[in-house]
């Protein structure tokens, strides 16, 4: 005879979107990562086979009847996923498979995927969905930031070499960071102007727009740019660089790791709080009176090269469990 109590809720059913290709993520993890999962979830893991796969297997999911969507890779992977579920009820969450997991960290998931295995194990009695805001820039979607100029040119410079930014981690973006300014900043770089929603403008050789803080982590270090940013507070904060020039940097990189002393109040910073919208245009040409480009990444994802982006805020677009 059954003795009475509750009965346990049906599992809810879960989609893993694996990128193998990501820093920390293997087949004998992932199979690890699934088998524990399974304890509380109705586990199917996929992985990705290129780039953007993510994002077409996140559309897909909307209508497969997922009770949540996990990414189990690095920011770029997260990214693509939420390209797929932006907008949808289907809540997404984070397995860290990246160098740096800034989304991770900054929505209170453990940075160490077991720890962060046996977080998601938990939600499965505390489930809670909620909505975060969503940055984008032209048709893409952005979780923490966006950038154009030197932060995009890193990297673009880092991913193309994945086995040195695995190996040595935020080093290796400290390297790209400098050898990025002294090739291609110092001397005649592409110049941009910024149009914010409230009419105020600035002009640089760079702009990085944030969802949330912080920018970045330099191994447990948070790396700071703008100011008054929530992930879920319906606005962007907006940093523009004004010009390279290497008397700055010594300043500028002791306040990007500064609790006390913000990068967004150096003097060659010009930084917007509270926007919703904002362009920014190339004012570069080439001899033959061409309009130069800028780089553009996304959530620390190289996405190519732009003349003109849009940047705009889209409140309460991602449902998360975390």
């Amino acid at each position: 005879m059954r003795r009475p109590g509750r009965a346990r809720a049906a599992k809810k059913r879960m989609l893993v979107i694996v990128n193998p290709c990501a820093t920390t993520v293997s087949d004998r993890l992932k199979n690890l990562v699934v088998y524990a999962l399974q304890g509380r979830y109705e586990v199917e893991a996929v992985s990705t086979e290129a780039q953007n796969h993510a994002i077409e297997l996140g559309r897909e999911a909307r209508d497969d009847g997922f009770d949540i969507v996990v990414a189990f890779g690095g920011d770029g992977t997260l990214n693509e996923v939420v390209n797929g579920l932006a907008g949808a009820d289907v809540p997404v969450s984070v397995l860290p498979g990246g160098s740096t997991n800034v989304v991770c960290r900054t929505l209170g998931i453990p940075n160490d995927v077991v720890d962060a295995t046996e977080h998601l194990l938990t939600l499965a009695d505390e489930w809670a969905p909620r909505r975060i805001d969503l940055g984008t820039i032209d048709d893409r979607h952005f979780v923490f930031s966006c950038g154009v100029g030197i932060d995009a040119t890193v990297v673009k410079r880092v991913d193309a070499h994945p086995k040195l930014k695995a190996r040595v981690g935020p080093y290796y973006y400290s390297w790209a960071a400098i050898a990025s300014f002294y090739r291609s900043y110092l001397r005649n770089p592409v110049r941009v102007r910024v149009e914010t929603d409230g009419g105020e403008t600035a002009e640089g050789i760079a702009a990085l727009a944030q969802n949330s803080d912080p920018f970045t982590y330099f191994a447990r270090r948070p790396v700071r740019v703008c100011e008054g940013i929530e992930i879920d507070d319906g606005t962007l904060s907006l940093g523009v660089l004004k010009r390279a020039a290497q008397r700055d940097m010594p300043t500028l990189v002791t306040r990007l790791l500064s609790e006390r002393r913000p990068a967004a109040r150096h003097r060659q910073i010009e930084h917007f709080d509270d926007i919703a919208a904002a362009t920014v245009t190339s004012i570069s040409e080439t001899k033959d009176g061409i309009t130069r480009p800028f780089p553009v990444q996304v959530d620390g994802d190289y996405i190519g090269e732009r003349t003109r982006v849009e940047l705009r805020i889209a409140p309460g677009a991602l449902t998360i469990v975390a």
